[in-house]
């Protein structure tokens, strides 16, 4: 069995939280298993790795993929509705 350094397991929970990959797949990439990683995370917690600024892009970054989301959903609506008047015209 490997013995990794406190070191290695930080930097595994900050790439598997700030990283936006599955974590089955960070933990592959790092040749650890799911649940080490998962125990690892429940170590090591944001709030002892992430710093603030950090903390505040990741947020950012939920808040911007969500309003993304919802921008893409609604120009679907609208194309959807322009393809049917369209079609409607004599």
């Amino acid at each position: 069995m490997i013995k990794h350094t406190e070191e290695f397991k930080q930097e595994a929970v900050r790439i598997a939280l700030t990283s936006g990959l599955p974590r089955d797949r960070v933990a592959a990439d790092l040749g650890v298993g799911k649940s080490t990683l998962g125990k690892w995370l429940a170590q090591y917690r944001p709030t002892d790795l992430i710093s603030a600024p950090q903390a505040d892009l990741a947020r950012e970054n939920e808040r911007l993929r969500l309003e993304n989301r919802v921008l893409k959903e609604e120009r679907d609506i609208l194309k959807k509705a322009t393809q049917f008047f369209a079609s409607q015209r004599p």
